[in-house]
């Protein structure tokens, strides 16, 4: 064998392609179930988040972040790490991927694949809730889904929401969050909110709420009020119930159960869930679980091969 590939943005970004990702995610929602760990560790706001998930046919992966917010005032990522691909076989390393790369195009792709299986077809209006690198490959990902997508651009500094607009020709942005929920027909949330930001009373009928920046059990985007109006759907119930503040908190409240969860992936894929008509609110949770990861990470890892054959 040669030498194990590391696989970056620089020599992958190009093979890729999101509608593409969207097709290898429902597959590797039809392979058997994910083997699913995460682990947690923190100091202070730093955090050390590892996931790991084993698919048979698909093989292991393991991928490991550290996330320092505070790395963004001194001009370093804030998200660093690396994912190991396992063959499923052997057991031998098969590649390290970059995690930008991998994150990246997982972190979007699922969001999109929420949305092409929830929103409703003719949603066009986008709003972005947060500026950073997330909200840029969402822009790049739902634009793919929906040609004639409007975008709008929300974000707690407007001039960060503003720059991320620049570089988007066609984005708008908007100086009132309430107004803008309320015209938008996708909402995406991709902060680092620890108090709800979006308010279930802006919600209006046919819209679709996409969540995805909280990721630790005090995190949260959306308040009470979103989770009891919108049907609640997420990526996978494993990595979600029991460890986001998005569900954890409503639900130790009392405010929602389990069981108001309608479905995740493998249900919505294999048609045990879903949109039931345009008027209903869908409300998807992006966890981004490691089995996530991994199906990414084999889609990269295929065209990587393929194109050095």
């Amino acid at each position: 064998m040669n030498s194990l590939p590391y696989l970056t943005a620089d020599t992958c970004e190009k093979l890729m392609d999101w509608i593409a990702l969207t097709d290898a995610l429902i597959d590797g929602h039809r392979a058997a179930p994910a083997q699913l760990r995460d682990q947690l560790l923190s100091r202070g706001d730093d955090r050390l988040l590892s996931r790991a998930a084993w698919i048979d046919g698909l093989g292991a992966g393991v991928k490991s972040v550290t996330v320092y917010p505070g790395n963004a005032a001194k001009g370093r990522p804030t998200v660093q790490g690396a994912m190991l691909v396992f063959d499923d076989a052997t057991g031998a390393v098969e590649a390290v991927i970059d995690s930008p790369l991998v994150t990246k195009w997982k972190t979007a792709g699922d969001s999109l694949l929420g949305a092409r299986l929830l929103a409703r077809k003719d949603a066009r209006r986008l709003l972005i809730v947060g500026a950073g690198v997330v909200a840029g490959a969402l822009i790049e990902a739902y634009g793919k889904l929906i040609p004639d997508l409007q975008m709008t651009i929300w974000a707690r500094k407007s001039s960060a929401a503003q720059a991320l607009a620049d570089r988007h020709p066609g984005a708008q942005v908007a100086e009132d969050l309430e107004s803008a929920v309320r015209a938008a027909e996708i909402i995406a949330t991709c902060t680092m909110a620890k108090e709800p930001l979006i308010r279930g009373d802006w919600l209006q009928p046919g819209q679709h709420l996409d969540l995805i920046g909280a990721y630790t059990p005090e995190m949260r985007e959306a308040d009470d009020t979103c989770l009891k109006r919108a049907r609640l759907f997420v990526d996978s119930r494993a990595t979600t119930i029991g460890h986001i503040g998005e569900l954890m908190i409503p639900m130790k409240a009392g405010t929602i159960t389990e069981a108001d969860v309608q479905g995740d992936f493998y249900d919505m894929v294999a048609g045990r869930a879903g949109r039931r008509s345009d008027a209903e609110i869908t409300l998807f949770k992006n966890g981004g679980g490691a089995h996530l990861d991994l199906m990414t990470a084999r889609m990269i890892l295929a065209r990587w091969r393929a194109a050095h054959q």
